[in-house]
Formats: structure tokens, C-alpha cells, sequence
């Protein structure tokens, strides 16, 4: 609710790939700029971020720049009504954050393509950044020197339960409530944390609908599941306006 004293009651935090966009970010760019040959070399034999730091060394060596990787994610699919939700989200005082395990540099520059940059107030990622040779870099989330999160459920890099543990620690006295947008396995983890009063909206018949359905008393946070950008529009609008009732006087 966005309070009179402006402060906020509820926060939003969305994955990324195959939620607000629809479709996977790294995946992407290695399809899009013929690299699936090398990927599927590589797949297991190293760390996904270290892979995609890998991937982003060999576009390096092909003559393939920053600006044509920018350009190639500019045309990752987006649905309407995803950005028109992000939009009304923000103008409705919700505190916006995405937690996903893509990168910054490809969440920044869809987003920013897309005119929704401005809408988040915090985006947790893997860095992405451009060297002084001009290569995009990635790298993990969690420093890979100190000890691990120690979560099993979680890949190394990036423990999302963390963070949202971060977010809610970060309102005062915890009142906030939280809606959780999501697709894979990794937020799983974060939908576990939630509690009762907050939400949870997983993309059905992908990998976290399937864990929520599999034990449902497990998860303490209320289910609307989605399949499509209208649905994800109607429904995040809905639950919104549920937890934020129009204020008057």
C-alpha cells in the first residue's frame, strides 16, 4: 500500500528470464549469435556463469561486440501486458526488484529498451560488465572466495532466498508484504520464505508451479498461478490492489 507518509506496504520482486521477459536471456544471445555448438561442448563440464563468461570470451574472439550482443537482446520477446503491469505496478507506489540469475548487463539493457529501467528500485544479478578490452564479462553473484550460502536448494553463484531474507529485513518492523514472480527451480527457494499475507505467482506448468503443486503445505505465501501476459497483468494488478486499498481523504 502506498501510504499517505510514503512509505511502502508492498513489494513486488520478479525473476527474470521466462517471467518478465519470455524467454531465457543467456540462452538467447548463444542461439541468436551461433554459439550452441559451444554450449553444449561446455554445458557440464563448468559453473553456468563461468559458461556464459566463457560464451562472452569466444564472441570476443569472433570480432562480435558489446553493441551487437545489446542489440540481439533488444529483440528478446517481451509481452505487452508485461510491460504495461510493470508500468502500472510502479505507478501504483509499489517497491519494484527482480532477483534473477542472468546477468546485469542483459537485465539493464532489455529493460532499458523497453522503457521499465526506471520502474526498479533494485535489481539483484550476477554482475555484467565490459572490460577494459572492450569483452563482456560475467561473474557470480555470491563471491565465490568467502564460504558458501549453504543452501542445497539454491546453485552456488546465487542463493535468491537470501535476498528476499535481505528485502524483508529491510522494512520496518517487517509489515511489507511481498508478491513473488517466478518460473524455475531457483525460485523455489525464495517462495519458502515467504509467509502468510504475502503472495507467490509461479508460471504454470513450469518448474516452480510443479514444486508448489508436489507439496503444497510447504509453501506458507498465497498461489495465483499464470501462463500468459494477460494473465500475469490481471492477476499481479489484482493481488496489488488487494493488499492496497485506494486511499482517501
Amino acid at each position: 500500500m502506498a501510504k499517505m507518509d510514503g512509505s511502502v506496504a508492498a513489494t513486488v520482486v520478479f525473476d527474470f528470464d521466462r517471467t518478465i521477459i519470455d524467454d531465457d536471456s543467456d540462452r538467447w544471445i548463444i542461439t541468436e549469435l551461433g554459439l550452441t555448438h559451444l554450449f553444449n561442448q561446455l554445458r557440464h563440464t563448468m559453473p553456468w556463469t563461468s559458461l556464459m563468461d566463457r560464451i562472452m570470451e569466444e564472441l570476443h574472439l569472433h570480432g562480435i561486440t558489446v553493441d551487437h550482443i545489446a542489440e540481439c537482446l533488444k529483440r528478446t520477446p517481451l509481452h505487452p501486458n508485461i510491460v504495461s503491469a510493470i508500468k502500472s505496478a510502479h505507478a501504483l507506489g509499489c517497491d519494484l526488484r527482480i532477483i534473477s540469475d542472468a546477468n546485469m548487463f542483459s537485465i539493464r539493457t532489455i529493460l532499458e529498451h523497453h522503457g521499465l529501467l526506471g520502474c526498479f528500485s533494485q535489481i539483484n544479478t550476477n554482475p555484467g560488465f565490459v572490460d577494459n578490452e572492450g569483452r563482456l564479462r560475467v561473474t557470480p553473484f555470491h563471491d565465490s572466495t568467502l564460504s558458501p550460502h549453504a543452501c542445497s536448494l539454491c546453485p552456488p553463484n546465487m542463493c535468491k532466498g537470501l535476498v528476499i531474507d535481505q528485502i524483508r529485513g529491510s522494512s520496518p518492523g517487517n509489515e511489507r508484504k511481498l508478491i513473488y514472480l517466478g518460473d524455475g527451480t531457483g525460485d523455489y527457494c525464495p517462495t519458502l520464505r515467504l509467509k502468510g499475507g504475502d503472495f507467490v505467482m509461479p508460471r504454470k506448468n513450469y518448474p516452480l508451479w510443479n514444486r508448489i503443486q508436489s507439496d503444497p503445505k510447504l509453501v506458507a505465501a498465497e498461489v495465483h498461478d499464470w501462463s500468459n501476459g494477460e494473465e500475469f497483468e490481471s492477476i499481479l494488478l489484482n493481488l496489488i490492489n488487494k493488499i492496497t486499498p485506494t486511499t482517501t481523504g
